[in-house]
């Protein structure tokens, strides 16, 4: 059984009563998370272990996602659009839970992501400057006479031999960690969920899928497959992506209808250019395409 069965959210009317009682002043433009997803009549999610909010850029799947997991208490890293009605808004929010509660219980944002692989590029420039500069000190020791005028030149002297007895790449090995990381950015990616993620959790995934190549994404979703299955993990997430879409026995809520359903990832309309482009294409595939050179020849 899942963790978290299911999740409700303010209707027109109860977001109306809240305005007429609490909001006084008329200055406010934005009432953000009000109207978002009372717009397109969601007023509640049943999960499954693995459940997709799916629907174009605006229609909401982020903000319910966020709503979610303040209204869980969901830890994050990296902070997000929190606007001044949005406790308020949790508090008509609803929550029911299985038998039994996560261990862990987490949303993962592509902010998270990029932040993440941002410090460990930073880290890394930064090592490489250290790198060069230990380059140039190497060589300074290695061709110095430096000589023991004091007790506090001892420790000059030692780091002068050392430079003598070791060869440049093993001078600089100890002197400087290696680099953190040398992994591509998807790789980095990829490495930041599977080391996130962890058994008997509940995770709410935003758009896992950027900075992903599609094969990272085929990874990712196996991964989430065997997170579920071996080890009890529950899974929420946003997406725009076919692979993950395709999650097996994943329950997919199409945000792009009104009121919202609950639809297979071959019937989302996104899913079915997807399928069309590639058909139109097929012959180029399995290379029957003419050699005319095409609109080029």
């Amino acid at each position: 059984m899942p963790y978290l069965t299911h999740f409700t959210f303010p209707d027109r009317d109860r977001e109306f009563d809240y305005m007429l009682k609490n909001v006084k002043r008329q200055c406010y433009t934005d009432f953000y998370p009000f109207q978002v997803l009372s717009s397109i009549d969601m007023t509640e999610l049943s999960f499954g272990p693995v459940t997709i909010l799916h629907g174009g850029n605006g229609s909401g799947k982020t903000t319910a996602l966020n709503v979610i997991a303040e209204g869980i208490g969901a830890d994050r890293d990296s902070a997000f659009n929190r606007s001044a009605f949005f406790p308020d808004y949790v508090k008509l929010c609803g929550q029911g839970w299985g038998e039994d509660r996560p261990r862990d219980c987490r949303i993962i944002t592509s902010d998270d992501v990029f932040d993440y692989m941002l410090n460990l590029r930073c880290l890394n420039e930064g090592i490489d400057r250290k790198r060069e500069e230990i380059f140039e000190e190497y060589l300074n020791r290695k061709h110095s006479r430096f000589r023991l005028n004091s007790l506090e030149d001892y420790e000059e002297l030692a780091l002068s031999n050392r430079a003598k007895s070791r060869t440049q790449s093993r001078y600089v090995r100890e002197s400087l960690m290696a680099n953190a990381v040398e992994r591509s950015n998807g790789e980095s990616a990829y490495l930041y969920f599977v080391n996130k993620i962890r058994e008997d959790g509940l995770y709410l995934l935003d758009e896992p899928e950027n900075s992903l190549a599609p094969a990272r994404q085929r990874e990712l979703v196996k991964f989430i497959e065997e997170s579920v299955r071996f080890f009890r993990c529950q899974f929420i997430i946003a997406t725009h992506s076919p692979f993950l879409l395709a999650l097996r026995e994943a329950r997919i809520y199409d945000l792009s209808e009104t009121p919202v359903t609950e639809k297979s990832w071959t019937q989302l309309e996104n899913v079915r250019q997807y399928r069309s482009f590639f058909m139109e294409h097929e012959a180029e595939f399995t290379g029957e395409a003419g050699s005319g050179g095409g609109i080029y020849g």
